[in-house]
């Protein structure tokens, strides 16, 4: 299965035309927009929201009727409502959804120069970049502020928050903009103006913090943590879900911290295909769970050619983050603690059905010390166990076969061989529609 597992889902996701997104529509648009001042009257006319409509469909937005629990990034909101405590309990359930769903960070495409190229924004190919920007700055407000922290409704503002905010600013001085992530992912087919999978994603990122940890001391890291990208199988054989190696967790942290701690807090991407053109029924019940793990950062996915962050699940229907709105660019200073960050929220809940998702997606999870590593793997291992023998991915301590492990820590530089760059032409996606859908995964 080499450099497959990503190829047929990635292909599938941005490169083909299908009825929803004509490729004239998306591909081309960025080229199209010449400048700011055109981004801004499409803005302005709604242009971009039909844009959006087009690939994602009619927005759901609200919340259901269903008065199901809600999980949202490892905590279970519940909606329903007690007929001892009457209305009370299932509106503080729902008020407090909200609260925790509206301090999320919301990235979304913005206008500004793009390195040296004449495009002027993202808009129609920078979704699935925004989308990761977006788990990782969760990632990052989970470290530093921890996961009960909502945002104030007053200023000043957390200085935490502002540096966080600061991080992804649209402009080469923020170290995790989209500039610095389309430098970095080179190697992985990352260009302004082209679309890139998954899995191309999640390397991206982990190359970004291997160039800034070799440019910074271990005290001034932007991300203070590991990256460990899940892929490939115990065995290297094909078929099989891809394996959380603890050894190789551990290596990742030794590596991160320049051998000065046994343990560091990782951020774990998992990046997957589960099915050809739909996700297989059989792994939206552990997907769903996903949510539950206290280490959730959500997933990276969406419809082909729309990537969202998907921060929570109700029943069958997912809760997303759309960066598909277009804003104009605003870089916060990192001391800025009255600064205007109303368009890094929304309180705009839309939400789709799990099985219109589209099979290419990244699952991440941070964990903030070996304790808490411990108990994702356990929560891993148990769900992998209820899976019908269809797990996402599961755990073992070691590599039965011996592993190279600077690739696997990524330190060569280079691509590592057994996957795909998530980019790839369309002949080599129908020549191996073949592979069913365990093969893919």
């Amino acid at each position: 299965m080499k450099g497959f597992r990503e190829k047929a889902g990635a292909s599938k996701c941005f490169s083909k035309s299908t009825p929803d997104t004509p490729n004239r529509s998306l591909a081309s648009v960025g080229s199209e927009l010449g400048s700011s001042e055109t981004v801004k009257r499409l803005v302005t006319a709604g242009s971009m929201r039909r844009i959006h409509e087009r690939v994602l469909g009619p927005s759901r937005t609200g919340i259901s009727s269903s008065t199901s629990d809600i999980w949202l990034l490892g905590v279970c909101h519940k909606i329903a409502q007690d007929e001892a405590l009457g209305d009370a309990a299932g509106n503080n359930g729902l008020a407090e959804f909200n609260q925790d769903f509206s301090s999320r960070i919301l990235i979304s495409y913005r206008f500004d120069p793009i390195g040296d190229s004449k495009i002027t924004s993202d808009v129609g190919w920078g979704c699935m970049l925004r989308s990761s920007q977006m788990l990782v700055a969760q990632a990052l407000l989970f470290h530093r502020l921890g996961r009960p922290w909502r945002k104030p409704l007053q200023k000043p503002f957390d200085r935490e928050y502002v540096e966080i905010l600061h991080l992804f600013g649209d402009s080469e001085t923020s170290p995790f903009s989209i500039h610095n992530l389309l430098q970095a992912g080179k190697a992985y087919g990352l260009a302004a103006g082209s679309w890139v999978g998954p899995y191309a994603m999640c390397r991206s990122w982990e190359a970004l913090a291997r160039c800034q940890r070799a440019e910074t001391g271990l005290g001034c890291q932007s991300l203070p943590m590991a990256i460990y990208v899940v892929s490939g199988d115990e065995d290297g054989e094909r078929g099989g879900a891809p394996v959380v190696c603890i050894d190789d967790a551990s290596r990742h942290c030794s590596v991160f911290s320049k051998g000065q701690a046994d343990w560091t807090p990782i951020l774990l991407l998992v990046p997957l295909v589960l099915g050809l053109e739909k996700v297989n029924p059989r792994y939206i019940p552990t997907l769903r769970l996903t949510f539950t793990f206290p280490q959730s950062l959500g997933i990276v996915g969406g419809k082909p050619g729309a990537s969202t962050y998907i921060v929570g699940v109700q029943e069958e229907s997912a809760i997303y983050l759309d960066p598909h709105d277009v804003q104009p660019v605003i870089n916060i200073g990192k001391d800025d603690l009255e600064a205007d960050t109303s368009t890094y929220h929304s309180d705009v809940i839309r939400h789709i059905h799990l099985d219109s998702i589209d099979p290419s997606l990244a699952i991440g999870f941070y964990c903030r010390d070996k304790d808490d590593f411990d108990d994702f793997c356990a929560r891993a291992s148990k769900l992998a166990e209820e899976s019908n023998g269809a797990p996402l991915f599961t755990v073992t301590q070691t590599h039965k076969k011996p592993v190279n492990h600077s690739d696997v820590l990524g330190e060569t530089g280079g691509v590592p061989e057994d996957d795909s760059l998530g980019v790839m032409s369309m002949n080599d996606a129908v020549g191996n529609a073949h592979e069913d859908d365990w093969q893919l995964l």
